[in-house]
């Protein structure tokens, strides 16, 4: 059984690519159908076995705290009213993770943020999940409708298995283009299976003509507890920030980093088109709202599948 026993989820930012919506909503509550953005994360981690989750929180993000709690006066409406399936999903969301909020001040970068929840984490390794990373690792059938149930394993889950074997840090790894190394964490090594690397060498955002490969860290990372002693004494580097990737870089120099191609579908929701095409996947597949999903596609033209 993994030792690993708590996710870190930094939701600190502005959320400024969403201005002006996120000026009274935090863009992790933007929803996807008909939950928001940071609920298909949790759900991964609860679905990888990790239960305990850790907001690094700001000023103005209390919607996502409230979102994770107990509701009475909402329960007591739905149970008067006879709706109980969405009692029984509204009391559920409460049950599935135990969440604990830390406040990050100032905004200083990944490791900044990942440093705030060093008195929770101590000592232990632990996750780190970017909420504007949402991975479906569903398989469907052919013609993309239902669900078929052939074990796969959530992304995180994934890791935790090559974690299993490793220890140390694990990333998960996503090709970009050339272009766009720039963009990114990128990392370099000798590939010990089709989807796994041993990582040699990160590189916090390198432009493409000095880039060392095109395969960049995608939103995931399992981590030693003694990366918070690095993060306390590095100083800030690319942009100006306290950059986890540099943290990592010491580990990747001691031949203990790993990366996982992970298997599932990948959507960046930190923008609008990337937020958009998660919606419309998730739509797709909804099992109340897929075939209206599909009907309204073929009626703007796009047949939807």
């Amino acid at each position: 059984m993994s030792t690993v026993r708590t996710a870190v989820l930094p939701v600190a930012g502005w959320g400024t690519r969403f201005l002006p919506a996120t000026k009274a909503i935090p863009k992790e509550m933007l929803p996807i159908v008909d939950r928001p953005c940071v609920a298909y994360v949790v759900a991964e981690a609860v679905a990888a076995g990790i239960h305990n989750i850790v907001l690094v929180t700001a000023r103005g993000k209390t919607a996502i705290e409230d979102y994770f709690d107990r509701s009475p006066a909402l329960e007591l409406a739905l149970e008067t009213a006879g709706k109980r399936d969405l009692l029984g999903e509204v009391v559920a969301i409460a049950r599935h993770a135990k969440i604990i909020s830390v406040r990050q001040q100032e905004q200083r970068g990944l490791g900044h943020a990942v440093l705030q929840a060093a008195e929770v984490i101590g000592d232990h390794d632990f996750a780190v999940m970017l909420p504007d990373d949402i991975v479906d690792g569903r398989t469907w059938d052919a013609v993309g409708n239902a669900k078929v149930e052939t074990g796969s394993s959530p992304a995180l889950g994934q890791m935790l298995d090559v974690y299993a074997e490793t220890g140390g840090v694990v990333v998960a790894l996503k090709e970009v283009p050339n272009a766009d190394t720039n963009r990114y964490g990128i990392c370099a090594g000798i590939w010990v299976a089709a989807d796994r690397m041993k990582v040699e060498r990160m590189v916090e955002k390198p432009k493409p003509e000095l880039a060392p490969s095109n395969f960049s860290i995608v939103g995931r990372y399992i981590l030693p507890g003694s990366i918070f002693a690095l993060l306390r004494e590095q100083a800030p580097g690319a942009i100006g920030e306290v950059q986890i990737t540099d943290a990592l870089a010491v580990y990747a120099a001691r031949g203990e980093a790993h990366g996982v191609i992970f298997k599932g579908r990948h959507f960046d929701t930190g923008n609008p088109v990337g937020l958009l095409d998660a919606s419309l996947h998730f739509a797709l597949h909804h099992p109340v709202y897929g075939e209206a999903t599909r009907a309204m596609l073929t009626k703007h033209g796009q047949p939807g599948g």
